[in-house]
C-alpha cells in the first residue's frame, strides 16, 4: 500500500499567513491575499481554514505552546546572566509571534477563544516571572522584600506584554520592520530587567550594566558597518 505523502498545504498555509500578519498586522490581511500569496485558491485554504479566525487560532496555538516550553526555563534562572538570556530569549518569541502583541486589543476584542487563553498566557508569565525572581533571591543575586514580589513580576509582566505596541506607537513606519527586530528586542529586555535594579546585589548591578552597555555598543557598531 502506497503511503500518503505528509499533508503541507496546511503548514505552508500557516507559515505565510504568520509573515503577512506580522508584516502588515492582522486586520489588514484578508484570506483573500493569503490565498494569492500561496498562488492556491480560496476554496483550498477554506478547506484547510474555514475561516480567519481559525488561522489566527492556529497561529496562537503555536506560540503558546512555544511560549510554556520557554517559561518552564524560568525556575532555572540564578543571576542576571541567566536572566539576561531567559528575557532576551522570551522577546525573541514575542517577536515570531509580533502580530499577536501589535494587535492585541483588536484580537481579544473579536476572538473570544483568543480573549480566554491569553488571560492563561498572562498568569503563566507571572508564574514564571515570580520562579525568576525566587531563583534569583535564592542564588543571592537578588534582595527583595515578599510583599513587593507580586507588584515587581506585575510591573515586568505588563511591561513583557506591551512591548511591541510601544515601540509600534513610538515609530509606526518601521519599529517592527526585521531590520529593527534586534534593538527592539535588546530594549525590551533591558527595560524589562532594570525592574530588577533596585533589588540586585551591588556586583549583580554592575554586571546588568555592563552587558547592557555591551549589547548597545555592538548593535551600534553593526549600524556604521
Amino acid at each position: 500500500m502506497v503511503k500518503k505523502a505528509p499533508r503541507r498545504t496546511a503548514e505552508r498555509i500557516l507559515e505565510v499567513t504568520l509573515t503577512l500578519f506580522n508584516r502588515f498586522g492582522e486586520p489588514n490581511v484578508s484570506t483573500t491575499l493569503i490565498s494569492a500569496e500561496l498562488n492556491i485558491s480560496p476554496g483550498n485554504l477554506y478547506y484547510h481554514y474555514p475561516a480567519k479566525d481559525e488561522l489566527i487560532n492556529a497561529l496562537f496555538d503555536r506560540f503558546e505552546r512555544a511560549l510554556n516550553d520557554l517559561l518552564n526555563a524560568s525556575d532555572d534562572v540564578r543571576d542576571v546572566e541567566d536572566a539576561w538570556f531567559f528575557m532576551h530569549t522570551l522577546f525573541e518569541l514575542i517577536w515570531q509571534y509580533r502580530f499577536l502583541y501589535r494587535d492585541l486589543n483588536d484580537l481579544l476584542s473579536k476572538n473570544r477563544r483568543l480573549e480566554t487563553h491569553f488571560q492563561s498566557v498572562l498568569k503563566n508569565k507571572t508564574r514564571a516571572v515570580k520562579g525568576l525572581l525566587d531563583g534569583m533571591r535564592r542564588g543571592g543575586a537578588l534582595q527583595i522584600d515578599s510583599r513587593e514580589v507580586d507588584a515587581t513580576a506585575t510591573s515586568m509582566v505588563v511591561v513583557l506584554t506591551y512591548w511591541l505596541s510601544y515601540e509600534y506607537v513610538r515609530d509606526p513606519r518601521n519599529a517592527l520592520e526585521v531590520n529593527n527586530a534586534q534593538l527592539a528586542l535588546l530594549r525590551g529586555a533591558q527595560h524589562t530587567l532594570n525592574l530588577l535594579a533596585p533589588y540586585l546585589e551591588p556586583g549583580q548591578r554592575a554586571h546588568l550594566i555592563k552587558l547592557s552597555d555591551a549589547y548597545n555598543k555592538g548593535w551600534q557598531s553593526k549600524k556604521q558597518v
